[in-house]
């Protein structure tokens, strides 16, 4: 993580012997350190969201008697106000130029303060709407953190900076539900006491984003030109005697300059006119609508594997280890090889998974399986399909940008989960999960040949970028 970039040595190494009196060029870490602290706040704020969402399905469907439908109603609402909010945080971010840390502080914030009211949440309607806060923080939060992460990596090793945020904040995932797990055996009013450990852990990612995540980021000088494009310094330039001599009432013309504004909502939404951005959105979405949410994907391996009810908690587990171990690995694989393909290889390996749930294979090593590929389908397409989307989007507008990939997963997951919910509840789980699989592999199909023409090629810029 803490490689130093070694690009351009023998041009600065030029520079310095020619200038003995200038000030050496300090050289860039590969995941620079606004990553790095990022990466330490998702992972506390995972080890608090997490223990929540290791025991909400149990909680729902077997404390408080939900029907699958219901759950999936309720999972589908929560994630869908989080998707609407998102795109106004994106917005919001953008404008002024340097507000993502406070826009990103508001979601955070808004989450830590509805934890304290989970314990008080004893029926459906006020546990839906605690739910809905805690999802509208993260709504706000998850596009100006992206775009925070985009503009202080060069874009040759944006996923891997995206690699090691998710493997960071997997970190978190793998935590929390362990947390969650001892603090169920451990206590008496077992629910209650995680909701409240998880409120105190919220807090504590705060002031971590506080303390340690600079208010101001720029944009990487690498990203915007070669970087042995270095100006000569003043001490190698030649004498005035040997400049071209000027009138001395010569004046030199004007510079054009356009007055710098805040990005205007139409000029998010205008994004869509870029057809790369267009593609990424509707192939994201395409697939979201066929991906089945965790919650639901860990109550069909505890029944069909027969697992303990004390052991669901544990179910996470797998997915975030697996996630983990791979995110580093295979976010670096999309800079040097193809993120748009690697994105689309991440869903043929949830089809696989979808196909071991289904087959006759079941008991312990079945379901480790399915939580391996589990977390090797977000490893190959969590931080990948932000770092795609980044090399496609001008700086400026870059938390808009992460914001309406993320807004058309997003919905289109919650649709995903009504109509799962649905069928389950009038079919039956493995029929639900049957029908779908299919669509998973269509959607894989279509969204292949969709993204078959971006023109994506990893470490670079575009022209709009250094323009903006």
């Amino acid at each position: 993580m803490y490689l130093a970039d070694s690009r351009s040595t023998d041009a600065r190494g030029t520079q310095a012997a020619a200038a003995p009196d200038t000030p050496p060029v300090r050289r860039r870490a590969v995941v620079p350190s606004t990553v790095l602290a990022l990466g330490a706040v998702s992972l506390i704020t995972d080890v608090s969201s997490e223990m929540v969402t290791a025991v909400l399905p149990l909680y729902v469907v077997a404390g408080l008697g939900l029907s699958p439908l219901g759950f999936g109603l309720l999972d589908g609402i929560n994630n869908g106000v989080g998707a609407l909010v998102r795109l106004a945080g994106g917005h919001l971010a953008d404008r002024g130029g340097h507000r993502h840390k406070l826009v990103a502080g508001l979601g955070y914030g808004l989450s830590a303060l509805c934890k304290p009211l989970l314990p008080l949440a004893h029926t459906l309607p006020v546990l839906s709407a605690v739910l809905a806060v805690d999802r509208t923080g993260k709504g706000l939060r998850t596009a100006p953190r992206d775009a925070m992460i985009s503009l202080a990596t060069p874009p040759a090793h944006r996923g891997r900076a995206f690699g090691v945020h998710r493997a960071m904040d997997t970190t978190g995932a793998l935590l929390g539900p362990l947390a969650a797990f001892a603090v169920l055996r451990a206590t008496v009013d077992g629910y209650d006491a995680v909701f409240t450990v998880s409120a105190c852990v919220a807090a504590l990612g705060v002031l971590v984003l506080v303390l340690f995540v600079p208010r101001h980021i720029d944009a990487p000088a690498d990203a915007v030109r070669p970087p042995d494009a270095v100006r000569p310094p003043d001490a190698v330039r030649p004498p005035d005697d040997v400049r071209p001599s000027q009138p001395p009432d010569a004046v030199r013309p004007p510079r054009p300059h356009e007055p710098s504004r805040s990005p205007a909502l139409r000029d998010a939404l205008g994004l869509l006119r870029r057809p790369d951005l267009r593609r990424l959105t509707v192939c994201a979405a395409l697939l979201g609508l066929t991906t089945v949410s965790d919650s639901f994907l860990y109550l069909l391996l505890q029944r069909e594997g027969d697992l303990p009810a004390h052991l669901f908690p544990l179910l996470p587990l797998g997915t975030a280890a697996s996630f983990l171990l791979l995110a580093v690995p295979l976010g670096a694989l999309a800079d040097r090889v193809s993120r748009r393909r690697l994105f689309l290889a991440g869903h043929g390996v949830l089809l696989l998974g979808y196909g071991l749930v289904l087959s006759p294979w079941h008991g312990v090593p079945a379901v480790l399986a399915v939580l391996v590929l589990h977390g090797t389908f977000y490893a190959a397409t969590d931080g990948v399909l932000a770092a795609a989307t980044a090399s496609v989007v001008p700086d400026r507008h870059q938390g808009a940008g992460q914001a309406l990939v993320g807004t058309g997963q997003a919905l289109a997951r919650f649709v995903c989960s009504l109509g799962f919910g649905a069928a389950w509840s009038l079919w039956d789980g493995r029929t639900a999960l049957t029908v779908t699989a299919a669509g998973l592999a269509v959607s894989t199909a279509v969204a292949a040949f969709v993204l078959r023409t971006v023109d994506e090629t990893p470490g670079t810029t575009t022209t709009e970028e250094v323009r903006a």
